[in-house]
């Protein structure tokens, strides 16, 4: 029964962090007449204050504390703040500036660019499925250049930094509440700086209304709250679960695209996307051929 109310946690955790994820845009279009780098700079400001906060909350600050004295975990986790720093700025440029369908198609392509980076870093080795699965999603990539002769670089900058982040964060293996707080002190002193000597009228908070200081306050539970969330979800679901879980998160981002932004879904952009989709259902496939393989190799163990 334990079990059960486990999983049914993660289930409900899973669906609300991606849900949260996949309506952000929702969030920081309200905030389109700032730059995104201002955007950026509260995003991490109040993200450190909140983080912090919870960690005292929770008796988590002494393995913050240890974090910051551990001089490995901490150059790898510069490195990440690179990557999720640049990650958060492109998306968030590219909501505002009518490039969201792109996003959207960085993260479902996102999952295939961790098998590849599995193959070149790790030592994996692709399964036929997953291979197949790859050249298609290349394929889509590649119409798009063909059709429009330009790369979609939003897209892959979204999808390889996300992956590179995650792979990044296994060789520095810290709490994600714990990592984002140091990646977000990390940003803290350019953060400060750019909202010191911007020339943006909004960057000083006592020239705003409270209500526009309190939408820039959100950014720190909107990047925190669905991470927590997804946490709880990892350590209660099996990954293939979790894997089905993520779509929800760039299917939303396309709705809110087409749908409130008003973005041209034109036939070439709907090709792309159906080889990229086509290559994560055989991704997924394999996913569970792969999950139920293991399970009844257990089963004749036992």
């Amino acid at each position: 029964m334990r079990s059960n109310d486990s999983a049914s946690t993660g289930l409900l955790a899973g669906i609300a962090a991606f849900l949260i994820w996949g309506l952000a845009p929702l969030y920081f279009n309200q905030l389109q007449d700032i730059p995104a780098a201002e955007i950026l700079a509260h995003r991490s400001i109040w993200s450190l204050i909140l983080a912090l906060g919870i960690l005292l909350l929770v008796g988590k600050l002494p393995d913050f504390a240890a974090t910051l004295r551990d001089g490995k975990k901490m150059r790898m986790l510069a490195l990440t703040t690179v990557l999720i720093g640049g990650n958060w700025l492109v998306f968030i440029w590219a909501i505002n500036n009518g490039h969201l369908l792109d996003g959207s198609l960085g993260y479902y392509i996102n999952p295939l660019f961790n098998v590849v980076l599995g193959v070149l870093f790790l030592g994996e080795k692709l399964r036929r499925l997953q291979w197949l699965a790859v050249v298609l999603a290349s394929t889509g990539i590649a119409y798009e250049l063909w059709q429009f002769g330009r790369v979609p670089i939003i897209a892959l900058f979204v999808a390889s930094s996300f992956a590179l982040y995650g792979l990044a964060r296994k060789q520095a293996p810290v709490e994600s509440l714990t990592g984002l707080a140091v990646e977000t002190l990390f940003m803290l002193p350019v953060a400060l700086l750019y909202l010191f000597w911007s020339q943006s009228p909004t960057s000083n908070l006592l020239n705003n209304s409270l209500e526009f200081n309190g939408l820039l306050l959100l950014a720190g539970p909107i990047s925190l709250v669905p991470l927590l969330l997804f946490t709880i979800a990892a350590r209660r679901l099996n990954l293939s679960t979790l894997g089905f879980l993520q779509y929800i998160g760039p299917t939303l981002m396309l709705v809110v695209a087409t749908q409130v932004f008003g973005e041209t879904f034109s036939e070439e952009k709907l090709t792309t996307f159906i080889f990229v989709w086509l290559g994560l259902a055989l991704y997924s496939a394999d996913a569970l051929a792969q999950r139920r393989k293991l399970h009844l190799q257990g089963k004749a163990a036992l």
